[in-house]
């Protein structure tokens, strides 16, 4: 049988990969179904939609020169959809540890002067360092 542009047939999902699936039509070949012509929704994963076995309705939307059949199945007029998606799966997320604690800050009416002195000599030698590594970074050379 020869398949025809635009006319619906059935066929069984024969293989599946990232970009989309592989559909065996009864009599008339093999098509694909890319993976942006399965559902009218984002499909991120083919085998959320479709199954190895799986009986779907496809439409031939193209045919090209070498013989590849491009086939839709959201293109379909009646409506009819394939099997709604899995819910997607939800991995438990857990919080990151904090590794940095900034010190506790005195205010600045508490702090005595050497107080002052001692957080600004810490204050600036921080600085100095990031500034020598961020510079060291910029031209290539590392300190041992």
């Amino acid at each position: 049988m020869q398949l025809e542009i635009g006319k619906i047939y059935t066929g069984k999902v024969k293989g599946i990969a990232m970009y989309g699936a592989f559909i065996d039509i009864e009599g008339g070949g093999t098509g694909m179904v890319h993976i942006s012509e399965i559902s009218n929704t984002f499909v991120s994963e083919v085998r959320e939609f479709l199954t190895i076995g799986q009986e779907v309705r496809v439409k031939v939307i193209g045919i090209n020169e070498q013989g590849k059949v491009s086939l839709s199945i959201k293109k379909i007029d009646d409506g009819s959809a394939p099997a709604p998606p899995k819910p997607p799966i939800k991995r438990e997320r857990r919080p990151k540890p904090n590794i940095y604690e900034p010190k506790k800050t005195i205010p600045q009416s508490e702090m005595t002067f050497d107080d002052m002195l001692a957080h600004f000599k810490q204050s600036s030698e921080e600085r100095i360092g990031d500034l020598k590594r961020s510079t060291d970074r910029k031209n290539g050379t590392r300190r041992k």
